[in-house]
């Protein structure tokens, strides 16, 4: 007890808010060091943080660092890939390589080891499998050398035509050769008195009369029914182009391009009995079946229709190309020709050679040797008088 009342004991605990004389000196020291180590510490932080220039310049480096490394990659791997498509084709070439090697040993061994039978077989595969493939190529040759003389025939037709108003292979229309009513008896009469006024004697062709016969209808024409008395030639002309539906502008011309009857001032007989020139070479031996004026002119009407329903049984063939000779003379030569109508068609099968270049450039004059004028004088003869023959 006594020792409780007497000096405070060691260790007693301090009043709460008192304080060492030191303490409060202490405290602003640490106060003070803690303050002044702030701001260089956010100096510090502050000194490391790049700048916003500092940043963009680093950025646009890397971007300019990634665009460099892009086509050095897309490089590598484009070489990739052509070295995986290089080895790809390499194994698929050298499966084919192999199935093609296999085939044929299985091919050798069937042939080694089969009987007659088994090798006919094969040999006639094999030699059937050449023939199509020999034919396959004479075909796809064939139709590259056609298209390229198609295209040289055009150009040398359109070059005539500029040059010279000749086309070979549209010499005159399928509408104008076959318009059997292109003219009536009167308009007939009137243009041989108009062309041979000059032809005062019995024997001229707008003045004479001949005689006809009956032609029963066929394939070709209609009947010709025929007179008791002699007929005109405009008559003749006329009842001809009537029934075979030829024009008689066709037939006129034919006539003057032949024997010049429409025009001649005193014509021979010979005129006459091979006025068309059909089946009458250059002499007196005509066919008597076609001998004389009436039998030349509907023979010759009925025989351009013959050729029209016959054209695949001669030489010349419309909407293809055709070589046709300049002269009897093969030393001559000739050239393709695209002939474009029937019509064009019948006359080089009446007529078979086309002009050369002497004969077009001579005008209604001669050529050269080898020139002949027979379908060039009809291209000139019907476009003096009717006009162009390709309308």
């Amino acid at each position: 007890m006594a020792a409780s009342n007497g000096a405070p004991k060691r260790g007693a605990r301090k009043p709460a808010g008192t304080s060492s004389p030191h303490a409060g000196t202490s405290s602003k020291r640490a106060s003070s060091q803690r303050t002044s180590t702030r701001p260089a510490a956010r100096t510090h932080q502050n000194a490391s943080k790049p700048s916003a220039k500092s940043t963009k310049q680093q950025t646009k480096q890397t971007k300019q660092t990634r665009q460099q490394t892009k086509p050095a990659a897309k490089t590598s791997t484009q070489r990739t890939r052509g070295g995986h498509g290089t080895f790809a084709s390499r194994i698929v070439n050298g499966r084919q390589r192999s199935r093609a090697t296999h085939r044929f040993a299985r091919l050798r061994a069937q042939w080694n080891h089969g009987s007659a039978a088994t090798r006919t077989r094969i040999a006639t595969v094999g030699v059937l499998a050449a023939i199509v493939a020999v034919a396959l190529i004479i075909t796809v040759v064939r139709f590259v050398t056609e298209r390229v003389e198609l295209a040289d025939a055009k150009a040398r037709q359109v070059s005539l035509t500029e040059t010279y108003d000749f086309n070979p292979g549209d010499i005159i229309s399928d509408g104008q050769f076959f318009n059997g009513a292109a003219m009536n008896e009167a308009q007939v009469q009137a243009f041989l008195d108009e062309q041979g006024a000059q032809c005062t004697k019995d024997s001229c062709l707008r003045t004479r009369k001949f005689n006809v016969e009956r032609r029963a209808a066929n394939d070709y024409c209609r009947e010709y029914p025929g007179a008791k008395e002699p007929q005109s030639a405009a008559a003749i002309i006329t009842a001809a182009a009537t029934a075979c539906d030829v024009s008689p502008k066709v037939l006129l011309t034919m006539l003057q391009k032949e024997q010049q009857l429409v025009s001649a001032t005193n014509p021979k007989d010979f005129q006459f009995k091979s006025a068309m020139g059909l089946s009458c070479p250059d002499d007196d031996h005509c066919d008597p079946a076609y001998a004389g004026f009436f039998n030349q002119v509907f023979g010759s009407a009925e025989r351009y229709q013959y050729y029209v329903h016959h054209e695949d049984e001669y030489g010349f063939h419309a909407k293809q190309l055709n070589f046709i000779r300049f002269n009897p003379d093969v030393s001559c030569g000739g050239a393709n020709v695209y002939i474009e109508n029937k019509a064009t068609a019948l006359l080089y099968i009446y007529t078979p050679y086309q002009p050369n270049d002497a004969a077009l450039a001579a005008g209604a004059g001669e050529g050269d040797a080898c020139s002949t004028y027979g379908n060039r004088n009809f291209s000139i003869i019907y476009s003096g008088w009717f006009g162009d023959p390709r309308l």
